[in-house]
């Protein structure tokens, strides 16, 4: 039986690839034929001739239901992205009719200094461009990523991505390095103090992020490796937008943040960074997009080039 790519071309309908995903998703028969508005006859017709057209059962049937299995892992993953594209195609299409460039569809950390300078650079490079940005955490945006929905990520390289089986479906580069930053209110007397070491600040009230975070981490093994008992935080908080805020309101308090993210709020009034030595570097920021045998398109590569841009700009900055 013919089973090449052409022959899933001929054969397969989009419809067919939302089945897969559908079936994926609810892991059931009834719950993808309630979300598709078919007949679970229908259904499983449907799921008979992509079974055929993929030569290999994708799911494993029992009295609780449908498993996907290898083969339809490999399937549905490919289902997304081709339903992903498309969704990409409509929205350029239209942007295109209303004058638009392109459309960038980027995902990245919910607050950094770096994303807006490079978007504004970007639409100084590419008059027309519209950039969708959706924020939230990296794991959540590459998943979004692989499956289609957006062009690519800018966040940080952990240590679980790296290990993990997903790395070797992206591309990715380093943009920036990154580091542990000590913020305080402007008035705060710690500013007077020079050659400060992380012991001096031990016993300070501090504001800091959860400790599933990776300046949490960064921030336990200042005080782990000068000796000391991490100490436990006056306020635990996750936006460093909040953490801004309570310095400027209580100005007892020292907050840890990301440097990334430091640069937003050191911009602002009333805030001052705390230089504590040795520096903690924290994990690289980087760019992702899907690995394959395409070239990313071309205004995610100017984004790409916009993002460098900045990471010199920063440099020189440093360096001053």
């Amino acid at each position: 039986m013919d089973r090449s790519p052409d022959y899933l071309v001929r054969r397969l309908r989009l419809r067919h690839l939302e089945l897969l995903v559908a079936l994926a998703d609810a892991g059931t028969m009834r719950a993808a034929a309630a979300r598709l508005h078919l007949s679970q006859p229908a259904l499983s017709k449907m799921l008979g001739e992509l079974e055929v057209g993929f030569g290999a059962r994708l799911f494993e049937r029992s009295p609780q239901g449908l498993a996907i299995n290898a083969f339809g892992l490999a399937a549905v993953y490919r289902a997304r992205v081709i339903l992903g594209e498309l969704a990409r195609g409509k929205e350029e299409v239209d942007a295109l009719r209303s004058g638009a460039a392109g459309v960038l569809r980027l995902g990245t950390l919910s607050v950094t200094a770096t994303v807006p300078f490079a978007v504004a650079r970007l639409r100084q490079q590419v008059p027309g461009a519209q950039v969708h940005i959706h924020e939230g955490r990296v794991r959540d945006l590459i998943q979004r990523l692989l499956d289609g929905e957006l062009d690519c990520v800018f966040g940080a390289i952990t240590p679980e991505l790296l290990t993990s089986e997903l790395l070797r479906l992206l591309r990715t580069e380093v943009m920036l390095e990154d580091e542990l930053c000590v913020l305080c209110s402007a008035s705060h007397p710690i500013l007077k103090s020079r050659r400060l070491r992380w012991a001096d600040l031990h016993a300070l009230p501090w504001v800091v992020p959860p400790k599933d975070t990776l300046v949490r981490q960064g921030f336990m093994t200042a005080f782990l490796n000068e000796g000391l008992e991490p100490p436990e935080p006056a306020v635990e908080v996750l936006s460093s937008v909040t953490v801004g805020s309570l310095l400027r309101t209580d100005g007892n308090l020292l907050g840890a943040t990301r440097l990334e993210h430091a640069r937003d709020e050191l911009a602002r009034a009333a805030v001052s960074r705390v230089r504590v030595s040795p520096v903690i570097p924290l994990p690289s920021l980087g760019l992702y997009t899907r690995h394959g045998p395409e070239t990313p398109a071309p205004l995610t590569q100017a984004f790409a080039q916009a993002i460098r841009w900045c990471g010199r700009q920063q440099a020189r900055s440093a360096k001053a």
